[in-house]
């Protein structure tokens, strides 16, 4: 380890050079490398983590570059991939942090196999799918991870530990999860930040083992209307919760309860049904997509879109069909991307 890199962090007296010495041992895991990913990954890099794992299956776009700050026009333009990109930048920043950008789908299997041997996991994606099989693969694992969203100027952060903390799972019923997505609403560059620094900082903290010091509450912020709210959250454990209680059961590790997708023969469309179903907000929905200049048909049970290159129709309970396309991963990006 080279200390002059990490001087002024060894100065903070609770990292220190013992702290640091910890940190360059550690191998985090990243999920996404979108706004929060590629910030997450910097800020890491830069604080002396031993290794990251980073994984995404998107690749840079012109829109990405106002708030994706690890990115540059040229990426881009030749449309790399986001771990890629990600993996080339951050090797030029630290030659010391052992840097492995995975190209891939989040799926049950590949998040197991790439979750194994790491010390923390840190959410980065706009998947609320993802973050529910992420918290069941950490509880069943036992490694602690740390959700981070935002949207708009706001967004939420929360720390957990397997066995001490209330998990995702038992605080769906109680917390303000967003159903927005940034391709909906749009964000500012700020709120990604405040994010980042919150997920960030309480990484550093349990890389050190600093468990004391963790927030232990659901944080919640919004920029443009000065808000800021630490939610306690210790109540909301739950015995019968079905990730952490006393009869565990990991639902989303289960094929059954992830979404199915589904290429229909011989009509270039896929359809996509949520795990989980969703309520559409027809309405909200269509009024979003009207502002941007999309046309828009719908009835009691259907919303149809017609976007630059797709129509996508959704229905009530969540499912959509994508058409105009038999890439399945295209399908399940873009459907995600509307809805979150």
């Amino acid at each position: 380890m080279e200390q002059s890199r990490y001087s002024r962090q060894m100065l903070f007296n609770s990292i220190g050079v013992e702290g640091q010495k910890v940190i360059g041992e550690k191998h985090v895991f990243i999920v996404g490398a979108g706004a929060l990913g590629s910030s997450l990954a910097e800020m890491l890099c830069r604080s002396g983590v031993g290794s990251l794992t980073i994984i995404d299956r998107d690749y840079v776009e012109k829109s990405n570059l106002q708030r994706q700050q690890l990115y540059t026009e040229e990426d881009a333009k030749e449309r790399m991939p986001k771990a890629i990109a990600a993996e080339r930048r951050l090797k030029e920043i630290n030659r010391e942090c052992n840097i492995q950008g995975i190209v891939g789908e989040a799926t049950v299997e590949l998040l197991e196999h790439l979750a194994k041997n790491v010390d923390l996991i840190i959410d980065a994606t706009d998947n609320m799918e993802i973050r529910m099989i992420l918290n069941d693969l950490a509880v069943k694992h036992g490694i602690p991870w740390i959700y981070g969203a935002c949207v708009g100027s706001s967004g939420m952060s929360y720390t957990i530990i397997p066995g001490e903390t209330p998990c995702l799972h038992c605080l769906l019923q109680s917390m303000p999860m967003t159903g927005m997505t940034c391709d909906r609403v749009g964000i500012i560059a700020p709120a990604v930040q405040l994010v980042v620094s919150h997920q960030v900082t309480e990484a550093l903290k349990l890389l050190i083992g600093d468990i004391v010091s963790l927030r232990g509450t659901f944080l919640t912020f919004d920029l443009w209307k000065n808000d800021y709210q630490n939610i306690k959250v210790s109540r909301a454990k739950r015995v019968d919760c079905p990730t952490c209680g006393d009869n565990r059961t990991y639902p989303f590790l289960e094929k059954e309860n992830q979404t199915k997708v589904a290429v229909l023969c011989g009509r270039e469309t896929v359809q996509i049904r949520p795990a989980i179903p969703k309520d559409i907000p027809f309405q909200q929905l269509a009024e979003s997509f009207q502002k941007k200049g999309y046309a828009v048909k719908q009835n009691p049970f259907l919303l149809s879109v017609q976007l630059e290159r797709n129509r996508v129709v959704f229905f009530r309970d969540g499912r959509a069909l994508i058409h105009e396309t038999n890439d399945s991963i295209y399908a399940k990006t873009l459907y995600d991307q509307l809805l979150g």
